[in-house]
């Protein structure tokens, strides 16, 4: 049997800012209707209340000050680096995923260039000019994204190496009237990624993406509050049509790249899904279920970060990767030979669903 090329993850790192914010750090906000213009008139602790009970988010992690995309960034990759023990100077390539560049506090501005993957090849202090630097903007699912893109590299023989990463610091692009700030948080994750020629398939198996753009559903947007005169890099969600598209759309592209791997849902280990809201990951799982006739839900198999680091959108899927690897998740585990499916969701809207086998 010939030998074939696969892109294999060989270290992975994460950074998850020190700085916890609890979901009563917003009892004293100013949270107005979207629909009215007008500040709620329902107390904060029972808008707190019922938002912890649908997405299941008790607290949520914010960058310091003096920290911004960038950093977060590097402190990822530096892990991600040192755990692969692989040479910086040798990489060939470094694709970072984000939104909204660097933002720094006050300064409601957003530094889109040099890009954030140059940033960080100055941050890890690479020497070597022959990097490919380049960065992706594809909402929650840029991470995916950017992995599909350095199999691409990969497979094509291009490059043998590189570094991905997924890093965003939400809670300064969040109206700070706006309920879903609640939803936000920072946070970086990366993946070292190497050829490796094998008889038989392991690493990235298949991917299966779809896209469609409905701009109501995720934008930019000035403040809810008429009075407020700050950033306009806020963002805006309709909530429920995000909801609604998510199921309908993330369970067909995940058995989609099942079937291109040739598998099917009980040959694989996890899911690791986007965190962005608990209730509706567990119903998107739901449905995968369905689609092969399995009646029996098994949670076990959706290992959760939301609770405690909230939605850091890029960061979520690389940051879950990484503490799984290094038993940082309760009961979590991933070992040679499993299956998982890395999925995220976003942007307003693309879907990605990757299919992994360790080496």
């Amino acid at each position: 049997m010939s030998k074939k090329l696969y892109t294999i993850i060989t270290g992975t790192g994460s950074y998850i800012p020190p700085k916890v914010i609890h979901n009563d750090y917003f009892l004293d906000a100013e949270f107005y209707d979207p629909a009215t213009g007008k500040q709620f008139e329902t107390p904060n602790e029972e808008i707190i209340r019922k938002f912890n009970e649908i997405t299941n988010i008790e607290e949520r992690r914010y960058a310091e000050p003096d920290q911004s995309t960038s950093h977060l960034a590097t402190f990822a990759a530096k892990n991600a680096i040192t755990s692969s023990g692989f040479d910086r100077e040798k990489l060939e390539f470094i694709i970072a995923a984000h939104n909204f560049g660097d933002i720094f506090p006050g300064t409601y501005r957003s530094e889109m260039i040099p890009a954030i993957a140059n940033r960080v090849k100055l941050g890890l202090g690479i020497k070597n000019t022959n990097v490919l630097t380049h960065d992706v903007n594809a909402g929650c699912p840029g991470w995916t994204t950017a992995m599909i893109i350095a199999d691409a590299y990969i497979k094509s023989g291009l490059f043998k190496c590189g570094l991905v990463i997924g890093s965003d610091v939400n809670s300064r692009v969040s109206d700070p009237y706006d309920r879903d700030r609640m939803i936000f948080s920072d946070g970086a994750g990366a993946v070292v990624v190497q050829a490796f020629e094998s008889e038989t398939p392991v690493g990235i198996l298949s991917q299966a993406s779809r896209s469609d753009n409905d701009p109501g559903m995720l934008k930019m947007g000035v403040s809810l509050n008429p009075n407020y005169h700050g950033t306009e890099l806020n963002i805006r969600m309709a909530g429920h049509k995000v909801y609604a598209y998510a199921l309908s759309a993330v369970p067909g592209v995940v058995k989609e790249s099942l079937d291109k791997a040739g598998l099917h849902l009980t040959d694989i280990k996890k899911v690791l899904i986007h965190q962005a809201n608990e209730k509706m990951d567990e119903a998107i799982l739901q449905r995968v279920f369905k689609l092969y006739g399995i009646r029996e839900f098994n949670i076990d198999v959706m290992p959760m970060t939301i609770r405690t680091l909230g939605n850091s959108s890029t960061a979520t899927v690389p940051t879950l990767l990484d503490l799984i690897l290094k038993n940082k998740m309760d009961d979590h585990a991933l070992e040679s030979g499993d299956n998982i499916i890395l999925t995220s969701v976003g942007a307003g809207m693309i879907v990605n669903s990757i299919v992994y086998r360790f080496p």
